[in-house]
């Protein structure tokens, strides 16, 4: 049988690989890279010095097209958008696995941050593998996510003290109209909308990064005003117009409770509170 390693790589600096993906890249005989056009080249750059670094026996690397995407789907039509796209996908990790993978060979797919949040690659292999006639089994490889690369960045926590967090994307923040109800902190990912400027001037905090873990890496923090999201969004466009893509994530803080109206058989006292 064939197997498959689903390595998480970290958030883009080679150090952040753990020992067990170490491991497991000293296990390949074939890596499959997918290309996503020269904008991103260095994103393949990124996993070629990965394997350099770490995966020095002898190794196949193998380099697929990664089908396009439609970013710009409606709400309505996202999610159709997106399995569109992953069955496209699948398609090419089927081909992949089936025609450079040999029986009893060992192949992997390289993953920033971690394989299981906000990633496609588990439920893609899923399908394939549910599809016939590629017999593989797969072990997933933990990763450093961007997640928690941002917050140790910023020298933070994700939560307060007994409070949850969230992490959710720029489009469900946007559709949503802000932060939920009993949520102090809101981690937001995938957000090409930056919908964090509809929110500025309500009580909130912002830790943004863009390009964690690299040289290329960019933070900025502070009181989320009209001139931070500003701020952001100049600096996020220069950014990407220099490099031709960026990947950025940030952390949302309620520094500020909202007003809540008095429940049934409560007052307001004089200092706004109930009583």
């Amino acid at each position: 049988m064939k197997q498959i390693y689903v390595i998480g790589i970290g958030a883009g600096d080679p150090e952040q690989l753990t020992l067990q993906a170490v491991r497991a890249l000293g296990r390949v005989d074939v890596f499959f890279l997918l290309d996503k056009g020269e904008d991103k080249a260095g994103l393949v750059r990124l996993r070629e010095e990965i394997l350099q670094r770490h995966a020095p026996q002898p190794h196949r690397v193998v380099v697929a097209t990664d089908p396009d995407r439609d970013r710009t789907a409606a709400t309505g039509s996202y999610a159709p958008a997106v399995d569109d796209w992953r069955r496209r996908r699948g398609d090419i990790y089927q081909r992949l696995i089936a025609e450079e993978l040999a029986d009893g060979g060992c192949g992997a797919f390289l993953v920033w941050g971690d394989p299981a949040l906000y990633d496609s690659t588990l439920a893609i292999l899923e399908d394939v593998h549910a599809r016939g006639g590629t017999d593989f089994d797969w072990t997933v490889v933990p990763g450093i996510s961007s997640v928690a690369t941002l917050a140790a960045r910023h020298r933070t926590g994700l939560n307060q003290v007994g409070r949850p967090v969230q992490i959710t994307t720029g489009r469900r923040l946007a559709d949503g109209g802000g932060l939920p109800d009993g949520v102090d902190d809101v981690v937001v990912m995938l957000d090409a909308r930056q919908a964090f400027g509809a929110l500025a001037g309500q009580g909130l905090h912002i830790y943004w990064g863009a390009y964690l873990g690299t040289p290329d890496e960019i933070l900025l923090a502070g009181p989320l005003t009209e001139e931070m999201a500003d701020r952001i969004r100049t600096t996020r466009a220069a950014a990407r117009t220099r490099k031709g893509w960026i990947m950025d994530t940030y952390l949302l803080r309620r520094t500020v409770q909202p007003a809540s109206s008095p429940g049934p058989g409560e007052t307001l006292s004089q200092g706004g509170g109930p009583r």
